[in-house]
C-alpha cells in the first residue's frame, strides 16, 4: 500500500514548494494520513463518490477539503484547479463491465478531470504483462493507452512499471518534464 502511495506521489516534480493535490477516489483518506506522517509539503484535497467515505473523511480530517461528487454526472466546474491529481485504484477493476466499457469509462473520466490540473496526473491500471488474469480486473495495453493520451491529453507522459506489482502507473504532464 505505501509503495503505491510513493509511486502516486512521484508525479510531483518539484518538492521545493507546497503543491495542491486532489486525491481522486480518496476512500477513507489513507493517502492523507501518509502525507501527514511523512510531513510532505502538499495541500491535500480528497474526492470520493461515496457519501459514506466523504462523511468519514470530513469527520476524521476536519481541516482538509473533501468533495462528494460524481464527475460523470455532476458539473466539474465546482472543483478548483489543482497542481496534481492522483487516481489510485480508480481504473484497476472493471468488475462487470466489458473491456470496451471500462476503456470508455476511463477515457471519459480522464478527459473530464484533466482540465482541473495545472501540472500532472497519476493513475494506475493493471499491466497486460502478467502471469495470471482475472475477469474483474482492467488490463490495458501500453500502446492503446499511449495513443489515447497523445490524441486527447498530452504526449508528455511516463509509464512506470518498475515497482514490483502487476500494474503500472502513468504520469501525464501538461508540460514536458
Amino acid at each position: 500500500m505505501y509503495k503505491r502511495y510513493d509511486v502516486m506521489l512521484d508525479v510531483i516534480t518539484d518538492n521545493s514548494k507546497e503543491v495542491s493535490l486532489l486525491d481522486f477516489g480518496c476512500g477513507t483518506g489513507r493517502l492523507f494520513d501518509y502525507i501527514q506522517r511523512k510531513k510532505l509539503n502538499i495541500k491535500y484535497s480528497g474526492l470520493d463518490i461515496s457519501k459514506k467515505y466523504y462523511n468519514y473523511c470530513k469527520e476524521k480530517f476536519p481541516n482538509a477539503t473533501f468533495y462528494n461528487i460524481d464527475i460523470m454526472i455532476d458539473n466539474v466546474d465546482i472543483l478548483p484547479t489543482f497542481d496534481y491529481v492522483v487516481m489510485n485504484g480508480v481504473f484497476t477493476e472493471k468488475r462487470e463491465m466489458s473491456e470496451e466499457q471500462m476503456f470508455s469509462f476511463m477515457t471519459t473520466m480522464l478527459k473530464k478531470i484533466y482540465p482541473k490540473l495545472d501540472n500532472g496526473l497519476a493513475f494506475n491500471v493493471m499491466s497486460p504483462i502478467v502471469d495470471f488474469k482475472r475477469d474483474d480486473l482492467f488490463y490495458l495495453s501500453y500502446d492503446r493507452l499511449g495513443f489515447f493520451l497523445k490524441d486527447n491529453l498530452s504526449r508528455n507522459y511516463i509509464i512506470n512499471a518498475n515497482y514490483g506489482l502487476w500494474e503500472y502507473t502513468t504520469y501525464v504532464y501538461k508540460q514536458h518534464k
